[in-house]
């Protein structure tokens, strides 16, 4: 992610509302204690970090996951990243059931161009968005497709997660270039084998010794 951001790694941040004190502590995870005297008051973890949400090719938030479960769920977190004066976790909220939302100010994002993707990605995944670009101006490619290759740029770089489905796509590609490739190195291996045999059959007629440590 962007690199300015990390500065804030190693940090954690409270929000009290109510009973509840809230503590974010970015690239690590949240977590939530109840503050009172009952026996059984809730603390635990709202979520571990996992992965950016990306949103118009701009970072917008950490997704924090995984948190202590939750019925049949585990608990989860959206970290916002909103321009104030100085860092505080400035708001709290539970939109949906163990799903919850938290608003971050930092001075860290007030400049316009701050939570760009394209400059924290490497030269190589940078061309491989322009040749996307490209590809949609040249209306070779849709805009889901565009979007498409958008979200493998963005796994490969480790901003976001890649799905199961995608883990197995990719390793079943994997598997299918493994075999093209050993097949394409035995058929070779077989046409350099005779070639050989000619060459040793060609030597012996002009009465040259041959040497070779082909397994011949």
């Amino acid at each position: 992610g962007p690199a300015h951001l990390f500065r804030l790694a190693g940090k954690c941040f409270s929000f009290v509302e109510s009973t509840y004190k809230y503590e974010f502590c970015p690239f690590h995870n949240v977590t939530q204690h109840e503050q009172t005297f009952r026996w059984n008051a809730y603390s635990g973890i709202l979520g571990i970090w996992h992965e950016w949400e990306i949103d118009n090719n701009t970072f917008v938030g950490m997704w924090m996951r995984e948190g202590d479960s939750c019925e049949t769920k585990s608990r989860q977190t959206k970290v916002h990243f909103v321009c104030g004066k100085s860092n505080k976790l400035a708001y709290v909220s539970e939109p949906s059931t163990c799903v919850y939302s938290l608003t971050f100010e930092t001075p860290l994002v007030c400049h316009p161009h701050s939570l760009l993707v394209y400059p924290t990605l490497t030269e190589a995944l940078q061309r491989k968005w322009d040749e996307a670009e490209q590809l949609l101006y040249d209306e070779l490619i849709t805009n889901q497709g565009y979007k498409k290759i958008l979200k493998e740029i963005f796994e490969e770089a480790g901003l976001l997660k890649a799905t199961e489905e995608n883990k197995v796509e990719k390793q079943s590609k994997k598997i299918t270039l493994e075999f093209e490739t050993m097949e394409k190195c035995s058929k070779e291996y077989k046409q350099l084998s005779e070639e050989i045999k000619k060459l040793r059959v060609l030597l012996g007629q002009h009465g040259i010794a041959y040497k070779g440590n082909y397994g011949e």
